[in-house]
């Protein structure tokens, strides 16, 4: 199973619209997965429709309307994987910690927020995700998204993509 993984794209006030590098995995992906900060709805209804299947919530910059149609967290199961999506995990300091002690039952948790990418594991059985922003660079020196499997019930080949600079 094929997963791509994205947060806080903020469209249209960081960019116009996703990167075509993001948008041409979409048909070899199993699974879409936006941690929030979707600003538009227009960004919610592209991916629900190219993606053979979206896991998304609501960040603190998305309005009531995708509020209405997200969660603020989801978990579900993919392939023997427990996965969970937030936006926030609060400061870095203490992140393995806080996630562990809420998140008990999975084996991934992933999150935005920062635009920072972030790959950790918490206590041992939890892999912490931030795929960065595909948008918004903020202070890292490249938009980010990531790609993962599923491979008999394991989370594996977990690459963090740089994206060029926008023209």
């Amino acid at each position: 199973m094929r997963l791509l993984l994205m947060s806080d794209t903020h469209l249209p006030r960081r960019a116009k619209r996703l990167p075509d590098e993001l948008l041409e995995r979409l048909p070899d992906a199993d699974v879409v997965v936006h941690a929030g900060d979707w600003v538009d709805l227009a960004t919610l209804d592209l991916l629900q429709e190219r993606s053979r299947r979206l896991i998304g919530v609501y960040g603190n910059n998305d309005g009531p309307e995708l509020r209405a149609r997200l969660p603020e967290a989801a978990q579900t199961e993919l392939a023997g994987v427990r996965l969970g999506v937030v936006h926030e995990t609060g400061p870095a300091r203490g992140r393995e910690g806080r996630c562990a002690e809420r998140f008990p039952g999975l084996d991934v948790l992933v999150f935005g927020h920062s635009h920072i990418p972030w790959d950790s594991m918490a206590e041992g059985r939890l892999r912490l995700l931030n795929p960065g922003s595909p948008t918004d660079r903020r202070r890292q020196p490249y938009c980010t998204f990531m790609t993962a499997a599923i491979e008999a019930g394991r989370l594996t080949a977990v690459e963090l993509h740089r994206l060029p600079p926008r023209r």
